[in-house]
């Protein structure tokens, strides 16, 4: 069979307005391809590749299968769009691509729907910018347990944005000495304490040991502060035994969990937030991010990989790169993941997005004035170096915090009597601080 005999709807194509949208996730791609390269054909060759052929026809490959199975281009797109010639000097077109791939090849998961929309395509010049997602594939996922919604609840957190401290440094022996920086920086104001990314169930600094010590301090600043605080602690390991350490983690008395859900996988993660019996915050870490998406040619755009993946499988807070402190990222791109975080999507609540990288109380104003107030502004190293303690690093963010939504300047603020701890804090980093701490 060749493809002129082939019945037209059992080709890889079709018009995006004679397609069921319902029936399909419509993925769109950027390509860049040599001029000599006709972009419709390699749309076609990729849609079979990925649905229900391979580099030559085989005999299964039916018109029967191919009406049911096969993956269709909707779109085709040049960017500059040349109508009447070519430049003879150019070395490259460009095109944006739009294949819409039956949701029934795959089911309701990520993992194979990952290999089917760019499985063996990645291996070429190609770019997952975004993925439109059906309502009847979305019924599948639960989403988030709490989002900002419930997080404010939780917290008792009426309209500000959350403050989130990492400890520091991120990898230590001593689970005392962890538990005491917990407690003064939860003391000093922070909503959230969170595990460093880099350490988890580490051989030196167990989770049964961490767990209660945390709790403790936790317990200790909320009653000082008579405000409550979430310990998120990182779960992340091979599986099952992060299964296992979620449990582990709820049975010592954590009131919050912690996965770097891309070094797990979309599935680990998703398996964790969805579990009924770990009725708790979960915060998604972005580690290995720039692997997939950080090259323009290649690989899938963050606001799928950080934004929309994520909040399906069930995160309340998703850590991303901020572009105010040491972590690079152009601005648009950051603005685009906490987009696809909060945007209304079907049934799917919103996951709090948590800029996160090199923030400092001097910060806070571009970080509210960017994102609004349904956020979770992280800093690890902007508490605990603060010259007078990360109690006062705490407070700094706090009094930041309550400059801005005053509509008071930051920096006017922290010259008022009473602020102390904002004022060391604008003298030690001033308003702006780029650059890795290496």
């Amino acid at each position: 069979m060749i493809m002129n005999e082939l019945p037209l709807d059992a080709l890889p194509d079709a018009l995006p307005d004679a397609i069921d949208v319902e029936k399909y996730v419509i993925c769109t791609y950027y390509a860049r391809l040599p001029p000599f390269m006709n972009a419709r054909e390699v749309a076609q060759a990729a849609a079979v590749e990925q649905s229900t052929g391979t580099w030559t026809l085989v005999p299964g490959e039916t018109a029967e299968v191919r009406k049911r199975h096969v993956a269709k281009v909707i779109g085709v797109y040049e960017v500059p769009q040349y109508e009447y010639s070519v430049p003879s000097d150019l070395s490259r077109r460009q095109y944006i691509l739009q294949v819409a791939f039956p949701w029934e090849n795959f089911g309701q998961q990520i993992p194979m729907l990952l290999s089917s929309v760019i499985g063996n395509i990645s291996l070429g010049p190609i770019k997952c910018l975004d993925m439109r997602f059906p309502k009847s594939w979305l019924k599948g996922f639960k989403g988030p347990k709490f989002g900002v919604k419930g997080l404010r609840k939780l917290l008792g957190v009426k309209d500000r944005p959350f403050v989130n401290n990492m400890i520091k440094p991120c990898v230590y022996t001593s689970a005392k000495m962890g538990a005491e920086l917990c407690y003064e920086a939860a003391a000093g104001g922070a909503d959230i304490i969170k595990d460093d990314e880099l350490l988890a169930d580490a051989s030196f600094n167990t989770l049964e040991e961490r767990i209660p010590l945390f709790m403790e301090a936790i317990d200790r600043a909320d009653a000082e502060k008579n405000e409550k605080t979430i310990y998120t602690v990182n779960i992340t390991d091979s599986i099952p035994k992060m299964f296992d350490n979620a449990e582990r983690a709820i049975e010592l008395g954590a009131n919050g969990l912690m996965v770097n859900f891309l070094a797990v996988g979309y599935s680990a993660f998703r398996h964790v937030c969805e579990d009924p019996s770990l009725n708790v915050p979960v915060l998604a870490h972005m580690d290995v991010t720039g692997a997939m998406s950080y090259s323009p040619d290649i690989g899938i755009g963050t606001n799928l990989v950080i934004g929309k993946l994520p909040r399906i499988c069930g995160s309340d807070i998703t850590v991303f790169p901020a572009p105010y402190g040491k972590a690079p990222m152009l601005k648009e791109r950051f603005l685009n993941m906490a987009h696809n975080m909060i945007m209304p999507f079907h049934h799917i609540e919103q996951t709090a997005p948590m800029p996160s990288g090199g923030i400092s109380p001097g910060h806070v104003e571009e970080v509210i004035d960017d994102l609004g107030t349904d956020i979770v502004i992280g800093t690890g190293a902007g508490i605990h170096a603060h010259p007078d303690g990360p109690r006062a690093g705490a407070i700094a963010f706090r009094q930041a915090i309550d400059a801005k939504m005053q509509g008071v300047p930051v920096s006017r603020y922290a010259k008022e009597e009473g602020h102390e701890e904002l004022k060391r804090a604008m003298e030690t980093w001033g308003s702006k601080r780029t650059g890795f701490d290496l």
